[in-house]
């Protein structure tokens, strides 16, 4: 089994109540893998969110995909009693995202 952990690095940030992830594959050649399967229903699915609250970003001049997912933040930093208030150990969670093996 392959996951996005062994292809690529993912940072976090958030706005608000927003969270925004960029994923970097080490290797530039695994970008049109990580495009075609890391839709935006492959990252709600794994967030339990509806499709419609994330969206994807392919950025043209970079090996990187830029994620965001909207209202996972509990309130944002300063809103949320949740222990993650930046979203840092959510794009771990990311990591754990099954690809195919092909």
């Amino acid at each position: 089994m392959t996951t996005l952990d062994d292809l690529a690095d993912v940072r976090a940030g958030d706005k608000g109540d927003t969270l925004i992830l960029a994923v970097l594959p080490r290797d530039p050649a695994d970008l049109g893998r990580l495009r075609a399967e890391l839709t935006e229903a492959t990252v709600a699915a794994r967030f339990g969110l509806a499709a419609d609250r994330v969206s994807r970003q392919v950025l043209p001049d970079l090996p990187a995909l830029v994620l965001t997912l909207a209202g996972v933040l509990g309130g944002g930093v300063t809103g949320s009693l949740g222990l993650d208030g930046h979203g840092k150990t959510l794009g771990h969670h990311l990591l754990g995202v099954e690809l195919s093996d092909g």
